[in-house]
């Protein structure tokens, strides 16, 4: 009787055991699935923002021109 709980036991350890293992490499590709959105959301926002930033520089200096120019003639 008491060897038979044991087993019983012995098998419960085990599968807990294994549940746990499962559950853990799960929430480490977990992380790593959101790591790797977040370093894509962040390359977008990058884009966007050099983007923007160049429209802008460019605008600048084609204001800057047109106003040397007026001045100029």
């Amino acid at each position: 009787m008491i060897s038979r709980a044991i087993r019983i036991l012995a098998v419960s350890a085990a599968l807990g055991a294994a549940a746990l293992a499962q559950t853990a490499g799960q929430d480490v590709k977990r992380a790593g699935n959101d790591t790797k959105d977040a370093a894509k959301s962040t390359g977008r926002a990058v884009k966007k923002g050099t983007t923007t930033a160049g429209k802008k520089v460019k605008q600048g200096t084609h204001s800057a021109a047109q106003s040397v120019a007026n001045k100029t003639k």
